[in-house]
């Protein structure tokens, strides 16, 4: 057992401050841990405490995730600072907003800009053994450039464990209990983990990034039920009011709590294997993932909670706890928490903060006055990018009370071209369950987004149909105190217009002091080639 602090960092979400102090000598840099999940929104049954009323919380069971928070730290308004994967992970892995990542600002067609400086080579360069396991940086060329592409994977003893329900379904069709296909699952995690452990430097500190695509779609129908019996009728009254609480709906977002559990076993495989090794007791451990639910209205690309909004907690030495935060945290906010964390010099051209000392203060609710506000937004993901796309652009401003939102090509479909889909003609079923780019690009395919355009002359859900699909006004404001699913936009009522025109201000006055090109640039950059081209055909 070494000498120097370990710090392990699962993100289910993300906090603002910093770890901990700078620390000096390199005797003192901890391990960071850092398990970081695909499309996984704020879905842990820790959280079920916080929320108001029942919701799908109090559903899904996490006991490894809440095993962190139980010795840790919570975050109540953790967020990414863009709601699709390749700006997102862009943004926390150089501490600045994804605008100012060049081409790693959009997903299709993004490339890594070699000038940016990105945390976990900083690490590396510091003295770190860094490693990866699945996912860092992609879609984006080259592939997980940012932690130096693929020469740090460690991932020979199997990548089945990214679909797990695809995966188990087979194994069980196979003759295979369900116990058994997740044994053999959570062994190639267990086995590439360890052959990191096996690999590194015992005398130097380590960096090792868990990016599982588990709760990516797609999932198998009926995952949630068969794998975790996790019955879709427990749902019934908990789902936000953007999802219609129908049955099919229920089934789908059944399924992806499945594979929210599923996240969960991995991590549960990891920290054994940390107590295994007699770092656990030395390890800060915080857990977050990339954005909100794939394929449901509202969700992933969008910048309602249920899209920016993630779960994150952390734990360990220097981590007083149990506490709930209510500090508004950016995930941008983690490169620079790392750092400190790390004792490395931070670069220049850093907007996120760390957030050590939220971390380190024994204080719950408010921490730091100055954390009341995250800036969220996002510009291409992939539309029509089969052909090359027009961005949707959008920006928006989250405190306690409200959520705004800028809207800046109102005429463009927020989730893409309806292509052919008219209230006389659309794909089928099937299509829309498996082919993302069957209609509205921007949403996954699944059989929510089936089910929204099948009922969409239906009175009773077109309300649906048009809040998932239609055209959105230049600006959105919700009251949380009144509508926290940020269903009803108030921003033409007069009663709020004091609050639309500050935060308006705020927002605008956020955007230029950070160089955002859609305020600052007449000919935005994002409107024209190379950010509208179509992708690279694979070959």
């Amino acid at each position: 057992m070494h000498s120097f602090r370990t710090i392990v960092i699962i993100a289910i979400l993300v906090v603002t401050g910093s770890l901990c102090p700078p620390l000096a000598g390199a005797a003192e840099q901890p391990n960071i841990l850092f398990c970081f999940a695909d499309d996984w929104g704020r879905y842990a049954s820790a959280y079920a405490a916080l929320d108001a009323k029942p919701t799908a919380n109090s559903v899904v069971k996490t006991p490894n995730i809440d095993s962190v928070a139980g010795r840790g730290v919570m975050f109540r308004n953790a967020f990414v600072p863009a709601p699709s994967c390749t700006p997102c992970r862009s943004s926390i892995l150089s501490g600045r907003y994804f605008f100012n990542t060049g081409r790693g600002a959009i997903l299709n067609g993004a490339v890594w800009d070699e000038s940016i400086p990105a945390f976990p080579l900083l690490l590396r360069d510091a003295g770190y053994d860094i490693g990866k396991m699945s996912k860092v940086w992609s879609p984006g060329t080259p592939a997980d450039a940012p932690i130096g592409k693929q020469q740090y994977a460690y991932q020979k003893s199997g990548m089945g464990f990214n679909n797990f329900s695809e995966e188990a379904t087979q194994a069980v069709k196979g003759g295979k209990t369900v116990a058994q296909a997740r044994t053999d699952l959570l062994a190639q995690v267990e086995g590439n983990f360890a052959s990191f452990l096996k690999a590194r430097d015992a005398k130097k500190p380590f960096f090792f990034w868990f990016g599982p695509t588990t709760v990516h779609r797609k999932w198998i129908k009926g995952s949630g039920k068969t794998l975790w019996d996790i019955d879709p009728n427990a749902l019934k009254g908990k789902l936000p009011k953007n999802l219609p609480d129908v049955p099919e709906v229920r089934e789908d977002f059944a399924d992806y709590l499945g594979e929210a559990q599923a996240f969960d076993t991995y991590i549960g495989t990891l920290l054994k294997q940390l107590k295994d090794a007699g770092e656990l007791d030395n390890t800060i451990v915080v857990v977050s993932g990339d954005h909100g639910a794939p394929g449901f209205p509202g969700g992933k690309c969008n910048l309602y909670d249920f899209g920016t909004g993630v779960a994150l907690v952390a734990a360990g030495p220097g981590v007083p706890g149990p506490r709930v935060v209510d500090d508004f945290v950016n995930l941008m906010d983690l490169a620079p928490t790392f750092l400190e964390a790390g004792g490395v010099k931070l670069p220049q051209g850093l907007n996120g903060k760390s957030v050590w000392p939220v971390l380190a203060s024994k204080k719950a609710g408010q921490v730091d006055a100055n954390r009341s506000w995250v800036v969220t937004g996002r510009e291409r993901h992939v539309g029509d990018a089969r052909e090359g796309s027009k961005p949707y652009p959008q920006r928006a401003l989250r405190t306690k009370e409200f959520l705004y939102i800028r809207n800046f090509a109102p005429e463009r479909y927020p989730l893409g071209d309806p292509k052919g889909v008219t209230l006389d003609k659309a794909p089928g079923a099937n299509a829309l369950e498996n082919d993302t780019f069957a209609a509205f690009a921007d949403m996954d395919a699944s059989p929510t987004k089936a089910w929204l355009v099948a009922h969409r002359n239906d009175k009773e859900w077109e309300w649906h149909y048009n809040y998932a699909f239609g055209k959105r006004p230049a600006e959105e404001l919700y009251d949380l105190r009144t509508d926290p699913d940020q269903v009803k936009n108030i921003a033409g009522n007069t009663d709020h217009e004091a609050a639309r025109k500050k935060l308006a201000e705020q927002l605008s006055k956020i955007l230029t002091d950070a160089g955002d090109p859609r305020l600052v640039e007449k000919d935005c950059r994002f409107e024209r080639p190379p950010f509208t081209d179509a992708p690279p055909r694979k070959k």
